[in-house]
């Protein structure tokens, strides 16, 4: 099972940018499901972000404009690029991998690949 690592969380002011990588256990490359969840105090796990085989990157709605999902030619690093930070960004950030097989889990909880997570905080 590949294992994941996040870094690059920390406490920016709004407006602020911060980039989070994954390190990948093992290449990737086209045929996984990359992505980039989150998980703000006392709610669900929400998709933020993902690479999902070879289609176009997808974005939720409440960050589409100020983040961007990308990964390194070699295929083992993932990265959310987060600009125009705001307090409701608020949350822990997490990366999952899952081999894709037709089609990508909708759940944090479904990912076979699962990182520890890394805190950002927006705040004045």
């Amino acid at each position: 099972r590949m294992q994941l690592a996040e870094s690059g969380g920390g406490s920016v002011q709004p407006g602020g940018s911060l980039k989070l990588a994954c390190a990948a256990s093992e290449w990737f490359g086209g045929r996984f499901c990359m992505t980039w969840f989150r998980q703000a105090p006392g709610k669900e796990h929400e998709k933020v972000a993902a690479l999902e085989a070879l289609s176009s990157p997808f974005y939720a709605d409440s960050v589409k404009g100020r983040f961007v999902i990308s990964k390194d030619n070699g295929g083992m690093n993932l990265f959310l690029q987060m600009n125009d930070l705001k307090p409701e960004d608020t949350a822990m950030y997490y990366c999952a991998a899952q081999e894709y097989l037709g089609s990508c889990p909708r759940k944090f909880e479904h990912f076979t690949s699962r990182g520890q997570g890394t805190q950002v905080t927006v705040s004045s």
